[in-house]
């Protein structure tokens, strides 16, 4: 697709970052490039979702913010949803959300769970279950993708991680979507407040039964793990299931429904990743680019920052815009291309710095499972009726997807 026209100032104020509606129905292509082009330090007004805050948009400008922890804190919170609402009550309890030596601690802690071992029985239970859901899918030639296949992909691999029964995860993706990536807009605030308890309530139950009786899982080592000698508290163990509950689910889902249809939108990209002029391991890489589920993250200014002619106050809120970033000019040659072979690609889909996202490597395993099977089992792929989309300031992606597709030849 052309680089879409840049937006002006005016355009400009018109757009509301805050509210959902905004990254559902507007092109905010334009508007970024407006930004990245002469507004790089962008001060968003204050409307009523809340506070004003800062907008970073040009990727060099986003990835210091990510690396300095010195000025810049996400303790208040790290998304605009916590953070207009005036911070996050999981604060130095939760590892996306607290810095320091105590980031570096629970880090710690839950990379343990992240051995070679249980990674790889991990990877070899994706590959299985993927393969079925996709092939299944292809044999009815007209489906939803995103009900049929991506729903059942990232829940189970995180849910197989944690160690939750089988007869608890369509309960779990239900609440998950009702949290962070519903496509109703008639959900609110109050209806993702409710979930999101509901979810933290049940994983207190969870750890408290392991704690009881261990298992070989992730809420296992949570509920037993000392630092320095010292239990992890409960706040600690039951929000740091949550946010792998969430982070392990949402983004890798959204993420391969955008796959799907940028293969519709861009099919000689398809027909290239089919005849293996491009590897699979580009193709998630410039997946992941492209569908950038997470838009943005957010930070807390410590002090007063002037960055270009702007001065960031101190208690000001910054937000680092991951979607402008990932189609920075600057940095990617023809960003609004969808190209399977693209390199360099240094995406910051999984930000950057001390809070790199943990679930990177499982995220890059469930996609190339995906891509591997659609080059199994497909030869083509298009839509089959109108996509929906989340309805979010934070997560954006699609959350319905009914597609056609024909069946490789060879499907044994």
């Amino acid at each position: 697709m052309p680089a879409p026209v840049v937006a002006t100032v005016d355009e400009v104020a018109t757009v509301n970052l805050a509210d959902p509606a905004t990254h559902v129905e507007r092109d905010l292509s334009g508007y970024w490039r407006r930004l990245r082009t002469s507004m790089p330090v962008h001060w968003h007004p204050e409307s009523e979702f809340g506070r004003g805050f800062w907008v970073l948009s040009r990727y060099s400008d986003i990835i210091s913010v990510y690396r300095d922890n010195e000025r810049f804190t996400s303790e208040e919170g790290n998304v605009l949803a916590t953070l207009l609402q005036g911070g996050d009550t999981a604060s130095g309890k939760m590892l996306a959300v607290t810095d320091g030596r105590r980031q570096r601690d629970l880090r710690g802690v839950m990379l343990k769970a992240f051995s070679p071992r249980v990674l790889a029985r991990l990877a070899d239970k994706v590959n299985e279950n993927t393969e079925r859901r996709v092939r299944g899918a292809v044999e009815r030639g007209e489906f939803d993708f995103a009900a049929e296949v991506s729903e059942h992909i990232p829940i189970s691999t995180i849910c197989d991680l944690l160690g939750v029964p089988e007869s608890d995860r369509a309960t779990l993706l239900r609440l998950n979507k009702s949290a962070l990536s519903s496509d109703d807009p008639g959900e609110t605030f109050t209806d993702a407040w409710s979930a999101r308890n509901e979810i933290l309530l049940y994983f207190a139950e969870l750890a408290e039964e392991r704690r009881r009786e261990p298992k070989d899982d992730v809420v296992t080592v949570l509920a037993t793990a000392t630092v320095d000698d010292v239990r992890l508290s409960p706040q600690e163990i039951i929000f740091n299931c949550y946010s792998l509950i969430l982070g392990g689910d949402e983004s890798t889902r959204i993420s391969m429904n955008c796959a799907v249809h940028a293969f519709t939108e861009f099919p000689e990209q398809w027909r290239a990743l089919k005849r293996g002029d491009a590897g699979v391991k580009a193709a998630v890489e410039e997946v992941l680019r492209w569908s950038t589920p997470a838009m943005h993250f957010g930070r807390t200014a410590r002090q007063d920052v002037t960055l270009y002619d702007r001065v960031i106050k101190k208690g000001d809120l910054v937000t680092l815009w991951n979607s402008s970033a990932n189609r920075d000019e600057e940095i990617f040659a023809d960003p609004y291309v969808f190209d399977v072979g693209r390199s360099p690609n240094k995406h910051v889909t999984f930000g950057h710095g001390p809070h790199f996202c943990l679930g990177s490597y499982l995220a890059r395993v469930e996609l190339e499972a995906l891509l591997t099977a659609l080059i199994t089992f497909v030869d083509g792929v298009e839509l089959a009726g109108p996509v929906g989309r989340v309805h979010s300031n934070f997560l954006s992606g699609i959350s319905r997807l009914p597609v056609k597709t024909t069946p490789s030849r060879r499907t044994d």
